[in-house]
Formats: structure tokens, C-alpha cells, sequence
């Protein structure tokens, strides 16, 4: 099946250009300023709309396995790619956790022919899982995940001797959670003092502070520097941490970090009204730290932008503070939220396909994927920037059926989403047959 996608404003590799681009079956075969239609089973004008590589989203929960009820791998992937997000990289702490190289297994498995976009799977680090890291084969999972700070299960690796094993013997991608527990705790404790059972939602950024973030970063950086490590600092939400990265482009750095669409959009103005439907960890900060996170993203210091799409049910979330769950739904309108960044100035739409595409791909080691270019995977999102997108609940993909988005109108509109060549998104529904493949990593 050839397809030939004309008269589009292809955006890829820092450029803005008109121009045509000619699928032939999985892969983009040609770019060019004009392409002849001979031989092409179908024409798509595009009418001046822009035509973006799709969003690697290097962090998400889908929820599956055991986790369910939340989110699976069809319904989340049927959200992302209605949200031009084409391949997304699942986190360790589903049930079973992913600590094993049999689960891991088990989860490509579960993705095979259910997933709509491209997939992968983090390794998960436990305090006594080391051997079982050490006898991971390169590129069988995107990266090891640590959870510097709370989290489920036995995930939590608090030893500083495992820690430094680790870190010390991994090769890939090290990707970190950065929140240092004892901090949390301490906090929470105060409040719990100070409120009983009725902490307000607004302590959770006092909680889960910045100081907690920043004690925990610094470790990660600290280790990484030792050993030479190659660490990814996932969902930064303070100015105070931005000072451990440097700014430029991702390409040659050893240590990288990232911002999350809900740091970029909200602000701890917002729990007023949104209460638990923001509370994530780690937690939306101050509007100055917001504003830093953005800057960041411009000037590359946070050089990849990302979802931790984590979906709980609404009634999983509507409770007293301790009790709520945190995390939100994200993918489904991931993209919108960084193209009204766009439309507003905070930096220019190049760079915000760098973050989204390019720099994941180039960092991750992804084969084949993240730009506009012959011989890519044709994994390609058309935007229209005179379209709006107005969020309700009858709208929504997610298996919760939630989002912190309810009553926003969006300023632009996913048209279509290709995965490796093949329409799944149409603007109004998702195709009925999942075409995404496993994705393949170069070793590093």
C-alpha cells in the first residue's frame, strides 16, 4: 500500500517546510517538495495542516497486567494514539511487578496484537532483583526503572549498597523516580499533626516537597557521575533540580532529564478546584517552578517531553487526602497540551517535536523512529491548528473515563494518526485492528 500525504507543512530536524511525503507500506519512502501520485493507492491532501513525526512517550502505566479495572493495553494505547502519541515505553509496576526476565516476557506478550501504538517495557529494579539485572540482555527492555521514592510493592530500592551496584553495573538507560522518602514521611507526619485526617489537597506539594525531589535527584546524579552511568531523570517538577542538568541538545549527554505535560500545564493554584483529579507524585508544584520547567524544556535542559500517564478510577480518586489515589490520565491529550504551549510562545514547534520525537528516540536508542525521514517507520501525526479540540466526557478513550482536562478547549485537533503506515486515527475513532509493533533499540 503506497499512500502519498500532500500539500503538508512537515515539521522534523529543527524545520518547517511544505512539501510531500510518500508512504510505502511500513516506512516513509520519499520527502520531497512535490512527488508524483503515479502508482499510489491513496492521496491524502493535507491542505497546509502540519504533519509531525508521533510522540515517543517514554513513560506511561497502562495497567496491565493486574491492574485492570484502571486501564489495559488496548483501551491506554487507543487514547495515546487518538493523541498522536505512536510509541510509548510501560513502567515496571503493574502486578506481578516487572522485575523478573520472565514477566517482562509475559508483558510483550500481553502487547502483541492488543497494543494500537508501538510498544516497550522498563525493567524494574527491586533491593533483591540485582542478578536478575545483571542477566538482562541489551535492548530487551527500553531501561531499568528505579523508584528513588515511594512506591508499590517491593519496588522502593532503598539500599544504598544495591543502589550503588546498580548503578555501577547497568549499562542501558537508567530512568528515576527522584523523591527521598524519609523527607515525605517526615512531612507527612507534620500535617497529619497539624490536620488529622482532613489534610487539605494543596499540602501535597508541602508533602511531597521540592526538598524531597531535590535530595533524591541529587543522589541519582551523584551515583551516575560515579559510575559513568547513563541516567534519565524522569517527571522534573522544581526549578531548584534544573541546576543538576546542563541545556542543549540531547545528543552526546550522559545524564538527561524530562518534563511531564501536567508540570507544564498546571500549577498549585489548580488543587483548589481540581483537588485529587491533579494529585500525581511527584506533585504539581509552585506557578515559578512551572515557569522554569518550561524554560527548560526550551533551552534543552529538559530535553524530552512525556506523559506518566497513570489512570485511577474516579472513585479511587474521591477520597480524603491519604487515601486518594495519585495519578492521572494523560495521553489522550498530550500533544494538544504542548502545541497550546506552542501557540502561546513558551517555545517555537520545532523544539517541541524535538522533545517529543527526535530527542526520545535519539536518547533510547529506538530504531528507526522519532522523524520524517526515508527510511523511517512511517509513524506520522496531521494536526490542524484551526481545529479545536473541546475535552467532555462522552470524548474520552480512557478505560477510567476521566480527565483533568474536562471542559478545556484545545486550539488544535489530531486529524490522523499513522502507525507504521497505516491510518488508526481518523479524528473522530480508532481503528478496530492494533498495528503496533514491538520496538527495537540499538545496543548503547
Amino acid at each position: 500500500m503506497k499512500t502519498l500525504i500532500s500539500n503538508a507543512r512537515v515539521v522534523t530536524d529543527g524545520r518547517i517546510r511544505e512539501g510531500d511525503v510518500l508512504i510505502d507500506g511500513e516506512r516513509i519512502a520519499r520527502v520531497d517538495s512535490q512527488i508524483s501520485a503515479d502508482d499510489v493507492n491513496r492521496v491524502v491532501d493535507a491542505k497546509g495542516r502540519w504533519l509531525l513525526p508521533g510522540m515517543i512517550d517514554d513513560q506511561v502505566h497502562f495497567r496491565d497486567p493486574g491492574l485492570t479495572h484502571k486501564g489495559n493495553l488496548a483501551t491506554e494505547s487507543a487514547a495515546a494514539v487518538a493523541g498522536g502519541i505512536t510509541s510509548f515505553m510501560e513502567m515496571p509496576n503493574t502486578l506481578p511487578n516487572t522485575v523478573t526476565r520472565e514477566r517482562l516476557r509475559e508483558k510483550y506478550g500481553l502487547a502483541e496484537g492488543r497494543a494500537h501504538g508501538n510498544y516497550a517495557f522498563y525493567f524494574g529494579a527491586a533491593n533483591d532483583n540485582l542478578e536478575e539485572i545483571r542477566a538482562l540482555p541489551p535492548g530487551e527492555a527500553c531501561g531499568l526503572k528505579i523508584f528513588m521514592g515511594a512506591s508499590t510493592g517491593n519496588m522502593l530500592v532503598d539500599d544504598p549498597d544495591t543502589l550503588d551496584a546498580i548503578f555501577g553495573s547497568f549499562e542501558g538507560i537508567i530512568a528515576t523516580h527522584c523523591e527521598d522518602t524519609p523527607t515525605i514521611v517526615a512531612h507527612e507526619e507534620h500535617f497529619t499533626k497539624r490536620f488529622g485526617e482532613d489534610i487539605p489537597m494543596s499540602a501535597h506539594p508541602l508533602i511531597r516537597s521540592a526538598e524531597a525531589c531535590y535530595k533524591s535527584t541529587e543522589l541519582a546524579v551523584g551515583l551516575a557521575r560515579k559510575h559513568g552511568s547513563r541516567l534519565h531523570v524522569l517527571h522534573m517538577t522544581t526549578a531548584r533540580e534544573l541546576d543538576f542538568f546542563e541545556p542543549g541538545p540531547v545528543t552526546g549527554k550522559q545524564i538527561t532529564a524530562e518534563a511531564c505535560v501536567h508540570h507544564l500545564w498546571f500549577s498549585d493554584a489548580d488543587y483548589e478546584a481540581l483537588g485529587a483529579r491533579i494529585k500525581c507524585n511527584p506533585a504539581i508544584k509552585k506557578a515559578e517552578d512551572r515557569a522554569a520547567l518550561r524554560a527548560a524544556v526550551a533551552d534543552g535542559r529538559l530535553n524530552i517531553i512525556a506523559t506518566d500517564h497513570a489512570p485511577h478510577t474516579l472513585e479511587e480518586k474521591n477520597h480524603a487526602y491519604k487515601r486518594a489515589a495519585a495519578g492521572l490520565p494523560l495521553v489522550q491529550h498530550a500533544m494538544l497540551v504542548v502545541l497550546e504551549l506552542v501557540r502561546d510562545g513558551v517555545f517555537d514547534l520545532p523544539t517541541a517535536v524535538e522533545r517529543m520525537s527526535h530527542a526520545p528516540a535519539e536518547r533510547f536508542g529506538v530504531v528507526d523512529r522519532g522523524r520524517i525521514a526515508e527510511g523511517q517507520f512511517a509513524d506520522l501525526v496531521l494536526i490542524n491548528p484551526e481545529h479545536h479540540t473541546d475535552v467532555t466526557p462522552e470524548s474520552l478513550l480512557y478505560k477510567c473515563a476521566w480527565s483533568p482536562f474536562e471542559g478545556t478547549s484545545f486550539r488544535h485537533h489530531v486529524d490522523t494518526t499513522y502507525v507504521n503506515g497505516v491510518p488508526v486515527w481518523d479524528g473522530r475513532t480508532v481503528s478496530d485492528r492494533p498495528v503496533g509493533q514491538r520496538l527495537q533499540f540499538a545496543r548503547p
